[in-house]
């Protein structure tokens, strides 16, 4: 049996044309565990030991889920990277025997189209699907519809033959609940009636929602966004994508978009596209055993996801590709391109928004813009620059303290507390008790002649006879002046509530909030200008280009670029918001003003702190994540990085071929390291390899099941031949084809800013430190996290999982 095995092994060896690099943290495999000192071990050695195995060390069947990682582990690139093209190199050779070869070869080369057909088709129907509940249930806290009660306020009306053009969102067929309660619409019981279903609705709605996500799929709460990026830089978090919380996010949404809390739908929408990325990842094995092949299609998926949620499909894949993605090859954005059209596609056939249009905020403006309005744009980027500092710096200080104290145990109460908050403060006022996406809608649009908005209650000249679609400068009236301040008390009190409600456990999108926050400010600022230009014609800075009687200032343009500022602050992004914006108002026109409040934002945002709030949010969780845009600038050395330092215990380290299976067994039992450095001789440290952890376990084991001969005092060798034994010793064990040869290191003076950029470009999990040959110690992706970390004087230990 002994001579099989032996045979077995060199055929196996042979058979493998290539090595596969493997590097892999010299860390505990780890679960979260709540606390200062970052993670420990949810396994313990006698677990390990007896866990089922994935790998055959010596044998030609492979045993199930071969490569796969533990939970709350960073994957390996460069090994992903490596079996891929052994994988695509096999497939080509044997597709020129035979036909059929052949044939599934091109299905293999087809299969990535086919899983971004699939993603683009499930996540645009998701997307409409959405899009229409959500109408009819932010409706439905203030009436319903008589005729058909799945019908939103607008559908009412749609089909109603007696509503009329001026009174369009009247018509007998929708009734508010006091009406259809008490038969009466006007008077202060009525107000109070609607006013105390309003606040029931929300409450219900949101209590339902805070309740489906704890019970069923905890991972569906937030953005999703950090999380996103974080697994896409190769950490793996078990669940996060899965199929309930797919399901169980895509109902929550709805609920918490309705109950009329400050927050979007399109973040979670990414999340939502990623879930179905993964989903039919499933199908192909190509992606399902290759965790780098499986980022690539969640990339895809996140471009897909921004698509269906602005109706900008080639927005969605810069935002893909500037703000979430870590590795993104140039297919990738091939086939991004191709989801994002496929989504936006589909839900365009479906036409949630019932104007046969993409874009979620069409608007049309008559007037171009003029150089001296560049002043007001730049100073409407400041103030997203400023709104997105406060945000980021108030919201993240919020979910520290709910981290940290009693308040994080009653996660139910927050939401209650915070939608009952916001519903009582919200009805009184007409811009906060209509949704988010119909306020901004409402602030984007131009003043034409047959506008009925409070907004366009300007005093008309009975003399015009100009046309409908330029209509010159006019007086504000006193319905603009009630508005002004209306708006202004929205702004205060969008501004405060968003801060609170981020982050709570229910789904909840920071897009749109941030732009209403900038729409408000922006349509305060249009008309003031348009005001001063009006009364002040004669001013030197509207002489040259506002004539009396001339359409000048577009109000609905300003709420336009206030809303990219301050989304731009928030979030620091800057090509793909332009883009986004541009795609998703349909103003290619206004490019230039969007870039510039788009950047001024940026800067002045980053003059507070380099982070945006999902950067922020992904270090306030302790993520082992390397933004590529941060720069390491400080003077420090591999050696003072890498473990042991001084006083710590010596490296635990295999021998080539003088550590029996006894030793490496008590080396597993005793150490929680997650790979061991393999080196000639204790003496020498001369290096020779890197082995894992999880393949000594798997190899021991599996060797012990099919290998007679193997006790626990066998030798093992990590040489290619086997040492010269005594006949009486017992047999061998041969682990050779699983000693990593060429493992990644560096030198002791290597400088950490070079060995930073190496980690980032290359995904390492750690490199081991030599000088000369000679192994001196190990540095981690941890390692260089808490470096960075100590270095920007923050607590090296509070940052792992936290």
């Amino acid at each position: 049996m002994a001579a099989e095995g032996e045979s077995l092994q060199k055929r196996s060896l042979r058979k493998k044309a290539s090595l596969t690099l493997t590097y892999h943290v010299c860390v505990p495999p780890v679960r979260e565990r709540r606390g200062r000192g970052g993670t420990e071990s949810s396994l313990t050695p006698g677990e390990e030991m007896n866990g089922s195995g994935n790998l055959m060390d010596f044998l030609d069947e492979p045993f199930p889920d071969v490569g796969t990682y533990e939970d709350f582990h960073t994957i390996d690139w460069l090994r992903e990277k490596s079996r891929d093209t052994d994988r695509h190199r096999k497939i080509t050779s044997k597709s020129k025997e035979s036909i059929w070869e052949f044939v599934k070869s091109l299905l293999d080369a087809w299969s990535g189209w086919v899983v971004m057909l699939l993603i683009g088709l499930l996540s645009g129907t998701l997307a409409g699907v959405i899009d229409l509940a959500v109408d009819w249930m932010t409706d439905l806290k203030e009436g319903v519809c008589l005729s058909a009660f799945w019908y939103s306020h607008e559908q009412c009306c749609w089909t109603s033959n007696e509503t009329t053009f001026d009174n369009r969102d009247k018509c007998p067929q929708w009734q508010t609940w006091s009406e259809l309660m008490t038969g009466h619409t006007q008077g202060a019981g009525g107000y109070l009636l609607n006013y105390f279903l309003y606040i029931v609705w929300a409450l219900f709605f949101s209590f339902l929602a805070v309740s489906l996500v704890r019970v069923f799929a905890p991972y569906a709460c937030g953005s999703g966004i950090p999380e996103i990026k974080t697994i896409l830089s190769g950490f793996i978090i078990r669940g996060y994508l899965g199929k309930w919380t797919l399901l169980i996010k895509t109902v929550t949404l709805v609920l918490a978009v309705s109950s009329g809390l400050s927050l979007g739908k399109e973040g979670p929408l990414v999340h939502v596209a990623c879930c179905c990325g993964n989903l039919f990842c499933s199908l192909f094995s190509k992606y399902s055993k290759n965790e780098g092949k499986r980022r690539e299609v969640l990339s895809a998926a996140a471009a897909a996801g921004v698509s269906v949620a602005f109706g900008a499909p080639i927005g969605g894949v810069l935002f893909s590709l500037e703000e979430v993605s870590y590795y993104f090859p140039l297919k990738t954005l091939w086939r991004s391109f191709f989801a994002a059209l496929v989504a936006a596609f589909t839900l365009r056939s479906i036409n949630p928004f019932g104007n046969s249009r993409l874009v979620l905020f069409y608007v049309e403006y008559h007037t171009p813009w003029y150089m001296a309005e560049l002043v007001p744009f730049i100073l409407l980027g400041v103030f997203g620059g400023l709104w997105g500092t406060l945000f980021i710096r108030g919201n993240i200080a919020w979910c520290r303290r709910r981290k940290t104290t009693q308040l994080g145990k009653y996660p139910v109460l927050e939401v209650i507390v915070v939608t009952g908050i916001t519903a009582i403060l919200a009805f009184p006022n007409p811009y906060t008790r209509r949704s988010t996406s119909e306020l901004i809608s409402e602030l984007f649009n131009d003043c034409g002649a047959l506008e009925s908005s409070q907004l366009c209650d300007y005093v008309n000249d009975p003399n015009m006879t100009r046309p409908l679609d330029d209509i010159p400068d006019r007086p504000a009236g006193p319905g603009v002046y009630t508005a002004l301040w209306q708006l202004a008390l929205a702004l205060i009190f969008k501004i405060i509530i968003t801060i609170f409600t981020f982050g709570m456990k229910i789904p909840s999108g920071l897009f749109i909030p941030s732009m209403a926050v900038g729409a408000i400010a922006g349509r305060i600022v249009g008309i003031a200008v348009e005001q001063m230009a009006y009364h002040h014609h004669d001013w030197i800075i509207f002489k040259n280009w506002c004539r009396p009687g001339a359409d000048c200032v577009t109000p609905g343009l300003y709420a336009m670029v206030g809303a990219a500022a301050c989304l731009g602050g928030v979030t620091r992004m800057t090509v793909s918001l332009v883009v986004i914006m541009f795609e998703l108002t349909g103003g290619l026109e206004y490019i230039v003003p969007l870039m510039a409040a788009a950047v001024t934002s940026k800067w002045v945002a980053d003059a507070f702190g380099k982070e945006g709030i999902y950067e922020a949010h992904i270090q306030l969780n302790g993520y082992p994540f390397l933004d590529v845009k941060d720069e390491f600038t400080h003077r420090t050395l591999a050696t003072d990085v890498m473990r042991p330092r001084r006083g710590e215990p010596p490296l635990a380290v295999l021998t080539q071929d003088s550590t029996t299976v006894e030793d490496v067994e008590a080396l597993i039992k005793e150490t929680d390291y997650n790979g061991f450095p393999v080196v000639v001789s204790r003496e020498s440290e001369r290096l020779i390899g890197f082995v894992q952890r999880r393949d000594l376990i798997l190899a021991i084991k599996n060797a012990r099941q099919k290998q007679d001969g193997v006790v626990s005092n066998s030798v093992v060798y990590f040489t290619e031949d086997a040492p010269q034994l005594p006949a009486s010793n017992p047999q061998p064990l041969k682990l050779r084809r699983i000693l990593n040869l060429s493992p990644f290191t560096v030198t002791d003076h290597t400088p950490m800013e070079t060995v930073v950029d190496i980690f980032r470009k290359l995904g390492l999990r750690q490199c081991l430190v030599t000088r000369s040959g000679r192994l001196l110690g190990i540095i981690t992706k941890k390692d260089v996290l808490r470096h960075m970390a100590q270095m920007m004087n923050q607590d090296p230990e509070s940052i792992m999982f936290n």
